[in-house]
């Protein structure tokens, strides 16, 4: 193999642990949206649609890994390919997590939304919040 191949495989994993953490997050933020919505379908009460931001906010997490690895770990991969293998598990796994986080963030924000129908603005700050973390990976990895 050459030593090309390892920075390219670190852009693919950047991608690709991105991905996993975003799955993995929409997951966990859809439950808790599925879940507000049959508890409003239970009392009678409107099902918000909003819920629907807190399910889907951990998606940008793939973008994120997609950027990072289309516009600096594939060119760092051929000119320093350790470093390109090493930032791109780091920053995947940065994203990865904060998807996750996210994803928690969001389930309880809709089962509060869901249960109260009050503080939208204070739960989407919290997953924002979750979010900055993969921004912020992304940011300091591209001026690496």
């Amino acid at each position: 193999m050459t030593t090309e191949f390892f920075g390219m495989l670190g852009a693919a994993i950047c991608m690709g642990i991105a991905a996993i953490g975003s799955a993995i997050g929409i997951g966990i933020a859809g439950q808790g949206a599925i879940g507000a919505w049959k508890r409003c379908y239970v009392n009678n009460k409107p099902a918000p649609f909003i819920l629907t931001v807190f399910a889907g906010a951990p998606l940008t997490q793939t973008i994120y890994g997609f950027l990072l690895m289309s516009i600096k770990l594939k060119t760092l991969g051929a000119e320093n390919p350790g470093m390109a293998l090493g930032l791109g598990i780091a920053s995947g796994l940065a994203m990865c997590f904060s998807a996750i986080a996210q994803g928690k963030a969001g389930a309880a924000g809709s089962d509060a939304l869901g249960e109260t129908g009050k503080g939208f603005a204070q739960y989407i700050m919290v997953v924002g919040l979750c979010e900055s973390v993969a921004l912020f990976a992304m940011v300091f990895s591209m001026i690496a």
